[in-house]
């Protein structure tokens, strides 16, 4: 009998193939006692452990096909930052030695305890790196007892392989080029995880978040893969099978036509430019952004620079990242936000000696723009290396969770102090346009304020809905109440986007709403002119907008803003996303119809 699970979306795609379990799972872990004259000799076989770990990350880094996708090198290299953080290299030490026991359970008790940090991280892509830690933890625990991290994938493999895992490492998907993977799941993993994102940039079919995958399938089972809807089919029946053969020449027909889109102008039926923005990580991303066509980068996150590290990246670090970044735009504008953290995530990031005096919600706590202005210096030193990479193109400076008039005000005047200490340097910099996040709803609220004192304003939809609704969406219990298009998300964006486009000023929107194609036909018709996205998502957003009408769409999204019935809404959306609603082009500059 077939089995349905469903999971999260990573790769787009259809697959039907043959399951390969992966089995490597989680080692038992040893426990014992070492005595005084053994310990010095347990923290030498830890550092041995270290060293050789090190040693296979560096390996496979350098061992990367050319034409494998950026993200994989940087997810190595996020791993080597990891394993060199003191966290991991040396605390598992201080603990034996204190302990008294032995290397495997050193590591044990700190893992468990950085994951327990991990958790309470409000930030979901933040979150997501638990994985990369425990991976990390694995490759040392695998090395301190003589076991090989090879994912081991020469032999019996089909042509229409599936892999079938708890989890795939980075280093792990290094061999996916090089073997017949055509798909794969995992039993966890968010839409954020770095599985979601390889994925994606894999461009392969793939489903995470199935919890009990591995457990359900049989070596060599006929599986097939929906990495459009999120769903593992165990076992299908012949019609089923050929209803997903059909639909799978279908997807790759589609895929096909949306790639001529790529230098393609995004816009509408009606003659409207639409900007279609990237969210980027690192410089890494700038190719894909490059490959997409997309017209600048929306939103830059910079924490990366912050995490990992037992001291503040110096304003010369930052200076160079960004200025590489700025660089590689060849002219497009790059948006920058600052430093979106909070301190009860890990004081060392910051080189603080002490912790927090705890929050029972650390999202409610010293987080976004509250951290930087408790900070001066970190915000005015990040700060004076934008200004300094804004002299080599064109750059933006955001500020995250935006709660209050008074913040923006600080903020500015901060500006000005990091300004003037340039100046007063004789350091070349150049100018900023300066905007901010709406992502709490007292900003959204009172956005018209805001947009007085800033040139442009970016909605980030993620936090924006969760703290509207009151949802953690990376809660599993609660998840299937994070609804983008609950009525009242949706007037609250209906309100941001007027207010901003009655005042002329920029408004765009960065989070996973933008590069959701469900809303935007919608979107448009509220009047939204600059979406921000994964480049993954920016050719399915523009071959919508292509054959949209905005003006036909402003008044059809009138009656779905009307509504206060979440049920109503979700059928008003789903006939604005109809085909009779598509509006046809000159045949000569004709691109694909939605699919």
């Amino acid at each position: 009998m077939s089995i349905v699970l469903h999971g999260v979306a990573a790769g787009k795609g259809i697959a039907i193939g043959q399951a390969h379990l992966i089995t490597r799972g989680t080692a038992e872990v040893p426990q014992y006692d070492v005595s005084d004259d053994l310990i010095d000799a347990e923290a030498a076989r830890f550092d041995a452990a270290i060293k050789a770990t090190r040693k296979e990350l560096e390996q496979l880094r350098s061992a990367i096909p050319e034409n494998a996708p950026t993200e994989l090198g940087a997810f190595i290299s996020l791993h080597l930052m990891l394993l060199t953080d003191v966290t991991l290299s040396r605390e598992p030490v201080d603990i034996l030695k204190e302990q008294k026991i032995n290397a495997e359970w050193a590591l044990k008790q700190q893992s468990d305890k950085l994951a327990a940090q991990f958790d309470n991280i409000e930030d979901d892509y933040l979150r997501e790196r638990k994985q990369d830690m425990l991976q990390v933890v694995r490759r040392i625990h695998n090395n301190l007892v003589g076991q090989s991290n090879d994912l081991n994938l020469t032999e019996g493999l089909f042509e229409d392989t599936i892999l079938i895992a708890h989890d795939l490492s980075p280093a792990d998907t290094v061999l996916f080029k090089e073997q017949r993977i055509t798909a794969f799941v995992t039993d966890v993993g968010g839409p954020t995880s770095h599985t979601a994102i390889l994925g994606r940039s894999l461009d392969i079919p793939s489903v995470i978040g199935l919890h009990n995958a591995r457990r359900l399938i049989t070596e060599n089972e006929t599986v097939i893969v929906d990495g459009i809807n999120g769903v593992l089919i165990i076992d299908p029946d012949e019609v089923v099978l050929n209803e997903y053969r059909r639909l799978a020449r279908e997807y790759r027909l589609h895929k096909r036509e949306l790639n001529k889109l790529k230098k393609t102008a995004a816009t509408t039926a009606d003659g409207i430019n639409i900007e279609l923005l990237a969210n980027i990580e690192s410089a890494e991303d700038i190719k894909a952004l490059h490959n997409f066509g997309a017209d600048g980068v929306g939103l830059f996150r910079s924490e990366f620079l912050y995490l990992n590290r037992d001291t503040m990246p110096t304003e010369d670090e930052q200076y160079e990242v960004y200025s590489a970044i700025v660089k590689k735009m060849k002219g497009k504008s790059i948006t920058i936000r600052t430093v979106d953290l909070g301190v009860d995530k890990n004081p060392r990031w910051f080189g603080q000696n002490s912790t927090p005096n705890g929050s029972l919600n650390p999202a409610l706590g010293l987080t976004g723009i509250r951290l930087c202005l408790a900070e001066p210096v970190m915000f005015r030193t990040q700060m004076r290396a934008i200004l300094r990479a804004a002299a080599h193109g064109p750059v933006r400076m955001m500020w995250p969770m935006i709660t209050s008039l008074s913040e923006v005000r600080q903020c500015l005047i901060h500006l000005d102090t990091a300004q003037r200490q340039l100046a007063e340097r004789g350091e070349t910099f150049g100018t900023v346009s300066v905007g901010c996040m709406i992502e709490i709803p007292s900003a959204a609220l009172t956005v018209g304020s805001i947009l007085k004192l800033v040139d442009f304003i970016s909605i980030g939809t993620n936090d924006l809905i969760q703290y509207i609704l009151s949802v953690d969406r990376g809660d599993d219990s609660v998840s299937h109440l994070y609804q983008p298009g609950h009525p009242a998300v949706l007037k609250m964006l209906q309100h941001i986007i007027r207010t901003a486009n009655r005042m002329e000023k920029s408004v765009s929107i960065c989070g996973e709403m933008a590069g959701d194609t469900a809303y935007t036909r919608m979107l448009l018709g509220m009047g939204l002119r600059r979406f921000s996205m994964n480049p993954n998502n920016l050719l399915p957003v523009k071959n919508i907008i292509l054959h949209s009408n905005t003006a036909l769409l402003e008044t059809e999204t009138a009656k779905i803003l009307r509504s206060e019935d979440s049920e109503k809404t979700e059928k008003l959306l789903k006939l604005l996303n109809s085909a009779e609603h598509e509006e046809e082009r000159p045949e000569e500059d004709s691109p694909i119809a939605h699919a």
